[in-house]
């Protein structure tokens, strides 16, 4: 498209304003960085799960919800002040992440919001950050490609995206809302550099044995004391697993093409809910 062309069809577009961003599933590694260190994610994006926002001018502030409900009238207040916006208009939320299961629902929400107005991008992880505490990667182009200080909304670390691969996911047992002063994780210093080294060399396998690692790590700290997710992924044939630190997300990791077919009633039996299957990563 032109210049022209472009600066023509935004000029004639009806009022109203959308905003989307992708949720995520999970987190490839979590913990802390040093045992007093912040608390880092490599996150799992998940591009089928999403919030989207629109906005319309108005006189005075309103906030309708149409099965996401992650933010409410007075959190849109603080972000649109993060932001620089006016508190007014009237904004619909709508989407299919669930709150509390470790899929970015509030962080999702909130970006959509603020995309809908029009903010500049920049200001979307201080934003996020001021009225969550805690907040996710999922402003950023490439999410999985950053070690995250989620209490910081900072960037600690980059790498290579992981290599495409297929996720069957569930979530076990009911939501987890996240804490924003809970640090209580495990630390994986030792993991990080080791995850570069595979992500350098495209290697699945081991990013999938790391993700396993440091859900393992979580799980001992944590609980649940009866998580079925080791014992599923050697069932399954997985080259690993990961899962929500602070939710109820639970990833099974494949090489494209492996995914057995039954794979969503094995989980279904195993007792997690809500079974489904997505790509992530990149072609190498």
């Amino acid at each position: 498209m032109s210049n022209h062309m472009q600066m023509f069809s935004e000029n004639t577009q009806p009022i109203g304003h959308t905003g989307r961003a992708a949720g995520h599933f999970g987190e490839w590694l979590q913990g802390r960085l040093g045992p007093d260190g912040p608390v880092v994610v490599i996150t799992m994006t998940c591009d089928v799960l999403y919030a989207q926002a629109t906005y319309t001018p108005a006189a005075d502030l309103r906030l309708h919800h149409s099965g996401v409900a992650a933010v409410t009238q007075d959190q849109l207040k603080a972000l649109l002040a993060a932001v620089g916006k006016p508190l007014r208009g009237d904004f619909s939320l709508s989407g299919n992440v669930v709150p509390g299961v470790g899929a970015g629902s509030s962080t999702a929400s909130l970006i959509a919001l603020a995309r809908a107005t029009g903010a500049d991008e920049a200001l979307l992880p201080a934003a996020c950050l001021r009225v969550e505490g805690a907040t996710d990667p999922l402003m950023l182009s490439q999410p999985d490609t950053v070690l995250w200080s989620s209490r910081r909304a900072e960037i600690c670390g980059e790498f290579k995206a992981p290599p495409r691969c297929e996720i069957v996911g569930g979530y076990l047992g009911d939501p987890i809302r996240t804490d924003p002063a809970d640090s209580d994780f495990a630390d994986i210093s030792d993991l990080v550099p080791l995850w570069a080294d595979a992500a350098n060399r495209f290697d699945l396998a081991k990013l999938a044995a790391l993700a396993s690692e440091a859900a393992d790590r979580t799980t001992r700290l944590r609980g649940p004391t009866d998580d079925p997710s080791a014992a599923l992924a050697g069932e399954l044939g997985a080259l690993g697993y990961a899962r929500a630190h602070t939710g109820s997300a639970r990833a099974f990791i494949f090489a494209p093409g492996t995914v057995p077919e039954a794979a969503e009633t094995v989980l279904t039996r195993a007792g997690l809910s809500g079974a489904f299957r997505f790509s992530t990563g990149l072609d190498c």
